[in-house]
């Protein structure tokens, strides 16, 4: 009898700092030092989807939508914690909220990068 694998089970991030449109690079992992834009944000996983990092390889048989088949490359979610986003300048940076208040007197919240100080 085989054993089934363990699934990992990670706790749900209630507001991510890092959203969809963000770019953003792999700090830890196979694709680490890896930059692409973020695609799709999971907060109930804890992942997120970056265009061009940590791709598989996944085999799909001939079908009427794909008559050929073969080897297909695929992103798949990395986690939330292995991500840092880049500043306009190129560096990696934690990145932090605060309240700020606008011109009509009302505070909203505004993303920026620790490391640079600089509004998302």
């Amino acid at each position: 009898m085989a054993k089934s694998k363990a699934k990992v089970r990670t706790q749900p991030v209630r507001k991510p700092k890092i959203r969809k449109g963000d770019t953003v690079v792999v700090i830890s992992g196979k694709d680490r030092g890896k930059q692409g834009e973020v695609l799709r944000v999971f907060p109930g996983k804890a992942r997120a989807l970056v265009q061009g990092v940590n791709e598989v390889s996944k085999h799909s048989k001939p079908s009427e939508k794909d008559p050929r088949g073969g080897i297909v490359k695929k992103e798949i979610p990395i986690a939330l914690s292995n991500l840092m986003v880049v500043g306009g300048d190129g560096t990696a940076s934690r990145v932090g909220v605060r309240r700020e208040a606008n011109e009509a007197g009302k505070t909203k919240r505004v993303r920026f990068l620790k490391k640079t100080d600089q509004n998302l």
